[in-house]
Formats: C-alpha cells, sequence, structure tokens
C-alpha cells in the first residue's frame, strides 16, 4: 500500500467561532484513506498549519502509511526545522500521524485503541471546560460570562449534565463586562481588590458545583510566576482538583510554583514532544501533564510522552479543543494508557456548528465518554465540512 495524495482541509463552521480546525486526509493506492487534525486552530496559527501539512505532505507521498514510525523519524529529522521544532511544525506532523493511525485501524479492520495496546477502560470520565465562556448549546466559545450568578449558573448547568468535574479561568472577563482581560493587567504582583474578585468567582462556581464536584481552575499562562502563588494560595480553600497552565509553561518556573502551593500543578498545550517534557518529569514540577495529540507529534509521539509520564507517577489529560476528528482520536489513546486521569470537554465540542463538521457526533453521557468502536478513529469530516472547506491537494 502506497500514499498517492494528500488533502488539506481549512474548515469554516457556521457562525463566528473560535476554532478554525484544519485538518488532512491520506489517501492510498487501496481506497483507504485517514482523517488527522493539526491543533493550532485557536488564537493565532491556523493558516500556517495547513501550509505546515503541505510542506510536509511531499515528503511521505508513495511512502507505505503502515510504517508509521518511518514516517514520524523522516519528518522529525528530516525536515530540519522538526528537531526542536514548535507548534506549527508539530501541528503539521500530529496531522499526518493521526491520518496514519486511521489508516492502520483501517486496514487491520479494528478501532485504533487495539492497536495501541487494548483498552484499559471503556468508560472516561470527563469534565465540563471552559465555563467562563457559558455551557449549553444555546453558547458558543467566546460569550462572556461576567456576573457572579453567571458563574454560579454555568456550574449548576455543567453539574445538571451528568459532570463531576468542571474548569474554569476566572481571570478571562473584566467584571464590568468590558471585554477580556489584557496580558497586561494579569502580571505582576495583583492588589488584593482584583485577588478578592478572582476569588468571588471561584466561590461561586464552587457554590453552584457543590462540594462533591471536582473544579479546576486555569490562567491560560498569563499571569507571571508571582501571580500565579497569589492566585493559588487565595483558592487552596476551594479544594482544587488541579491548577492549569498558571504561567508561561517553563520548566523552571513551574517547579518554583510547585513548591509554594499544595494544588497539583497541569500544564502540556504549549508544550511539545517528549523531549520537551523531561525536565517535568525529572523535577516533579507537574502532576498532570496534558499534550495535545495534534500538536505535539500525533499518537505515535502522545504514547511516548504519556508512557514517560508513568514512570515518573505523572497523570495524563489529554488537551481536547478542535473538530471531532481530535475528539475520536483522543479517546482511543486515554482509553489505553495507565495514567489516565480524565478527558476535556471543552464548549467548542458541544457547539452545533462544530459537531456538524464530522459524519459521528460523539458526545459524553452522565460526564462519561465512549471509546469509538469503527475501524480507525471512528470518525470523518461530513459532507457539509468538505463542501465548505478552503482545499489543498499534494500529489
Amino acid at each position: 500500500m502506497k500514499i498517492t495524495s494528500v488533502d488539506i482541509f481549512q474548515l469554516h463552521q457556521r457562525g463566528d467561532p473560535m476554532p478554525r480546525p484544519v485538518v488532512c486526509r491520506i489517501n492510498t493506492d487501496e481506497g483507504i484513506y485517514g482523517y488527522g487534525e493539526a491543533g493550532v486552530c485557536y488564537g493565532k496559527g491556523s493558516p500556517a498549519s495547513a501550509w505546515m501539512i503541505r510542506e510536509l505532505a511531499d515528503l511521505i507521498i508513495g511512502m507505505d502509511p503502515l510504517e508509521h514510525e518511518v514516517i514520524w523519524n523522516k519528518l522529525h529529522k528530516g525536515t530540519f526545522w522538526g528537531q526542536n521544532g514548535g507548534p506549527i511544525v508539530f501541528a503539521g506532523i500530529s496531522a499526518i500521524d493521526i491520518a496514519l493511525w486511521d489508516i492502520r485501524g483501517k486496514y487491520f479492520n479494528v478501532p485504533v485503541y487495539k492497536l495501541l495496546g487494548g483498552k484499559l477502560r471503556s468508560s472516561l470520565r470527563t469534565y465540563a471546560s471552559q465555563l467562563q465562556f457559558g455551557w449549553g448549546t444555546e453558547y458558543s466559545p467566546g460569550t462572556p460570562m461576567v456576573t457572579l450568578d453567571d458563574y454560579k449558573l454555568q456550574g449548576q448547568k455543567a453539574v445538571a449534565d451528568g459532570y463531576d468535574c468542571v474548569k474554569v479561568d476566572v481571570f478571562t472577563y473584566k467584571p464590568d463586562g468590558s471585554g477580556a482581560f489584557d496580558y497586561r493587567d494579569t502580571t505582576g504582583m495583583i492588589t488584593p481588590k482584583r485577588l478578592a474578585f478572582l476569588e468571588e468567582r471561584i466561590a461561586a462556581v464552587r457554590e453552584g458545583i457543590g462540594p462533591d464536584c471536582d473544579l479546576i481552575i486555569e490562567n491560560h499562562s498569563t499571569p507571571d510566576a508571582e501571580t500565579a502563588i497569589q492566585i493559588a494560595h487565595m483558592a487552596e480553600k476551594y479544594n482544587i482538583f488541579y491548577f492549569e497552565e498558571p504561567n508561561t509553561p517553563t520548566p523552571y518556573s513551574a517547579k518554583y510554583i510547585a513548591g509554594r502551593t499544595s494544588i497539583p500543578l497541569a500544564s502540556g498545550e504549549r508544550i511539545y514532544t517528549r523531549w520537551q517534557y523531561v525536565p517535568y518529569f525529572e523535577d516533579h514540577s507537574l502532576a498532570v501533564i496534558q499534550p495535545d495529540p495534534a500538536n505535539c507529534g500525533g499518537l505515535t509521539e502522545i504514547k511516548k510522552i504519556c508512557d514517560m509520564a508513568y514512570a515518573y507517577d505523572v497523570g495524563v489529560q489529554l488537551h481536547v479543543c478542535s473538530s471531532p476528528i481530535l475528539t475520536a482520536a483522543s479517546l482511543h489513546m486515554e482509553a489505553v494508557i495507565p495514567n489516565f486521569v480524565i478527558h476535556e470537554q471543552h464548549i467548542a465540542a458541544i457547539d452545533p456548528s462544530n459537531r456538524e463538521l464530522c459524519v459521528y457526533d460523539y458526545q459524553p453521557v452522565n460526564g462519561c465518554f465512549e471509546v469509538p468502536e469503527l475501524p480507525g478513529i471512528g470518525n470523518e469530516l461530513s459532507e457539509y465540512a468538505i463542501k465548505t472547506a478552503d482545499v489543498m491537494t499534494v500529489k
């Protein structure tokens, strides 16, 4: 079997949603194809990831898609920027790698989890992610929650949907409803007044979800280390499950923060490949890692990272914030690793404009996901997604 062409889809969702997913489809001479995704669909960089796939696709035409390790190492070692590469390079490698695993599963007529070693669990605990944008299909990613009643209500809604864990960034929106905080507002020692405002929001969420629901807080890396420590000290009384991306992801500052709070730290969506994770494992600064299969090297690399984490007793929650292609791929990995903690269900994943991008709409029931049982990763783009996408093809 040989790779004959690669199609790159820059997807368009209805309305003006936050994600701008980029998906590739690898085609073969035996008619089997596979889908993968680049994980730079929010922030800046989505179009660049599409062109990264375009650049890499030239290198795999004519290769055997079942030789995923051979292809991975060619893309890593044979592209110059692959070694110690950042999000764009590894988003491209990831999309191709996930598509190769999809092909592999279809070729052997089994779900990907069987090729990864078999699932250790059939039901995956899941949390409702990013309550500051609202929770429910009436909200789209980017809908701001401002008042304390907003935060309490969103927590209550998530619990009513069956979730026993939620995540919120209380440092996203200004209290007066005038928009998001500027990154310059979230660094340096913050004032008692602003710290009290953050605490009121955390307290409101905790009140809404009750004492038996886990609560994750995060700050999307906008604070510096001292600010993160202030927030952590304030939040300790609210029984926080873990504190995600408290500051810019660097191992030395993570160790500094971890040594000054009782709250476990988590990070990973901006840490790439096994090499960048090594210092976090060695200094035990992260209790939970959050690698994104769509920007960290795909399933091939994620499995290596998760196995390394297991040797250090570090838990894994894959970062998932994109199209249903990435959701499906992530579920297979989380089912097989022994150090799985919880799955992320982002508000974007319940947005109808996102759900219509794929043929299958996998959603959790009572706060738990089941693993797809179809051959491969178990999902593919819908006719609507393909018809409305900007497409590049490499032959």
